[in-house]
């Protein structure tokens, strides 16, 4: 895949107020300060059109960015943040669990994780929880320029094996630099390919 335009197009603060469920949607979510902001710029070829909040975990919106005319990628506020209070944490994450579940255009939600720190009990709890509620996802592990290829890979197997407690199967993986733009074509082609599953009239196609 091509990115040739990628325009903002709403920030959302209710669920009512999502932009019509017209085009395949793609979510990028993960704990604040993993790198998401710089990783969508990457993906789209543009150097600010996700912007880092000033005040990291105060913003909740719902951010949609039109791809091609094809595609929304979705920056979902990051999560965990320690100066938000627990109960408005439980009222962001209970929001954006309901978007989750209820967005019919939604077909993958892109989980960040930072390669350089050891498996985040937050982390492995939120990924928990999409696969309980089964919701489609997918792994990124952010910012592996930051480390030797030994140390990369050594965190990764930890996450793995941490994930391997309660899964049977690891969802898709991808290892990414912001910097490098490593993973780049691998997500973008796999973006691709998953908007197949998108017919003309707006709807996901079912699997057989």
């Amino acid at each position: 895949m091509t990115i040739k335009e990628a325009k903002f197009i709403k920030s959302s603060y209710k669920l009512e107020d999502l932009p019509k469920p017209v085009f395949p949607e793609f979510a990028f979510i993960g704990r604040s300060n993993v790198g998401k902001s710089s990783l969508i710029n990457m993906l789209t070829n543009r150097k600010n059109l996700a912007k880092t909040s000033v005040k990291p975990g105060k913003t909740r919106a719902i951010n949609h960015f039109l791809i091609n005319n094809k595609w929304y990628l979705v920056d979902l506020p990051g999560y965990g943040y320690a100066k938000v209070s627990k109960q408005e944490r439980n009222k962001w994450r209970k929001q954006i669990f309901e978007y989750f579940l209820n967005r019919p255009n939604l077909l993958n939600v892109f989980v960040l994780i930072d390669s350089r720190l050891d498996p985040q009990p937050i982390d492995i709890d939120f990924v928990n929880q999409l696969g309980f509620k089964q919701i489609p996802f997918s792994i990124v592990f952010t910012k592996i320029d930051k480390l030797s290829q030994n140390k990369v890979v050594s965190n990764i197997a930890k996450f793995k094996r941490e994930l391997l407690k309660t899964w049977e199967e690891l969802p898709p993986m991808f290892l990414t630099s912001a910097v490098t733009r490593q993973g780049r074509q691998e997500l973008l082609d796999y973006i691709e390919s998953l908007s197949q599953e998108f017919d003309s009239f707006g709807r996901k196609k079912i699997r057989t």
